[in-house]
């Protein structure tokens, strides 16, 4: 892929980042990712999926609730709104093109600025659309899935489908269809809900019902728009227990499932699940990626890690080789990612400033997945610990384990077998020889 340069080179001091491998001294240059290696029949490329989000890499600029922004970027240069975010444009695909990945992600208000009116957004992001469409064909790069920021502008204040004012969904349907003709137009592969408003700060005051009701009726005609202007790809729901909502309706991945399935809509619907979302979940990220794919709806991944120390969603770069392992067993053994992608929704550091740190947060991540992902296929292929979990529930794979497994029992006769089953011996988890044979793999 050669680099994207518009008007402007923005990170001319950064050359494409090449694969030197593990023994080499250079930080701009990946030591584990070599995209053109193949693993069980597919490239490191086509295993993994890589994405630039938008948003934290090209509009973040470190602000937090204590303090402003302390990234100045080079192309917000312009008075005019609309000529920032085309200078954004260039530089975005000059990012993406020298870290040499192959798809993007982006919020509508990301890409381009809100207008004054419904009618001027719209404009805007036709303009915009216009461009980016013009560079994925100049750099091959591609659109992973698109998606309507719901939660910044202040009448989402109480949530967009779930708003309590029946004006304020009528906002949210006029977003969320020019996102999805974005997308469209854009040839992405996913389109994603994340419902950062959609829930409550205080019970007494709300509808509950009324509200997940309205979110369901809100995502069935969302799908039907789409489906009827030929979007073939899947939709995504970003589970979230909380921030900015006090409890949100995608608190988890089995929250999300429970309620994609009472609303009807687990055949068009799957799941993107981030890594921090799920531990403020109080799970894992492994476990919020087993629930969905043991129910076949693991369709995408934000990749990032929290810190345990903080209580929020802190969106650092994942690099626990550790965490990255036990997310790729969990892939690889639901059949990899199909239209999905490993996403980086993460952010630099508030005192990371230079233009290379981005480059090196991206390297950083794309390596910690890349060696996961063959550690996760050894760990499969050769070391005993797929096979010691397989022995473990070996008694319903044969006898009476398998007819209750069939179903072939009755209660009563199940209960009957106990007096067959006195003095049973313990049987050992094994778990610390499973995290050392993890570690000696490591």
């Amino acid at each position: 892929m050669s680099p994207f340069i518009g008007n402007r080179e923005y990170f001319a001091s950064i050359p494409c980042i090449p694969f030197e491998g593990k023994t080499s001294r250079n930080p701009l240059s990946f030591k584990f990712y070599d995209k053109n290696k193949k693993i069980l029949g597919k490239t490191l490329e086509q295993h993994l999926r890589f994405a630039v989000c938008y948003w934290h890499s090209f509009c973040g600029g470190g602000r937090d609730p204590f303090g402003d922004d302390t990234r100045v970027f080079p192309w917000e240069t312009y008075p005019d709104a609309v000529d920032n975010a085309k200078g954004k444009l260039d530089a975005a695909f000059e990012f993406i093109t020298k870290l040499g990945v192959p798809y993007y992600c982006f919020h509508d208000r990301d890409i381009a600025p809100a207008g004054n009116t419904v009618a001027e957004s719209e404009r805007n992001l036709k303009t915009l659309v216009g461009l980016a469409k013009e560079r994925q064909k100049a750099t091959g790069v591609q659109l992973l899935w698109g998606t309507a920021n719901l939660f910044s502008h202040p009448r989402y204040m109480n949530g967009a489908a779930t708003n309590p004012d029946f004006r304020v969904v009528t906002h949210a349907a006029a977003q969320v269809r020019a996102a999805i003709d974005a997308t469209i137009e854009l040839g992405g592969q996913n389109y994603v809900f994340w419902g950062g408003r959609e829930g409550y700060t205080m019970l007494l005051n709300t509808d509950m019902k009324r509200e997940l009701e309205n979110m369901g009726q809100f995502l069935r005609l969302a799908r039907d728009y789409a489906r009827s202007c030929g979007f073939k790809g899947a939709f995504l729901i970003e589970p979230k227990p909380m921030e900015p909502s006090k409890h949100q309706y995608d608190v988890d991945a089995a929250t999300v499932i429970g309620f994609l399935r009472a609303q009807g809509l687990e055949k068009d619907f799957k799941l993107n699940i981030e890594a921090n979302h799920a531990t403020l979940a109080g799970h894992s990220f492994a476990h919020d990626l087993q629930v969905a794919a043991d129910a076949g709806l693991l369709g995408s991944v934000d990749a990032n890690r929290g810190d345990p120390q903080n209580g929020w969603d802190t969106d650092q770069f994942p690099t626990d080789i550790y965490q990255t392992t036990e997310a790729m067993m969990v892939i690889l053994q639901s059949g990899g990612l199909t239209t999905g992608g490993l996403n980086f929704d993460a952010k630099v550091r508030r005192n990371s400033t230079d233009p290379e740190d981005l480059f090196l947060a991206h390297i950083g991540g794309i390596d910690a997945f890349a060696r996961g992902l063959e550690i996760a296929v050894k760990l499969i292929e050769e070391s005993p610990i797929i096979a010691m979990r397989k022995s473990r529930y070996g008694s319903f794979e044969q006898g009476d384990g398998l007819k209750f497994s069939r179903g072939e029992f009755k209660l009563e006769q199940l209960a009957n077998l106990a007096g067959s089953n006195e003095d049973l011996p313990s049987v050992s988890g094994k778990q610390e020889l499973i995290e050392n044979i993890i570690n000696q793999y490591l």
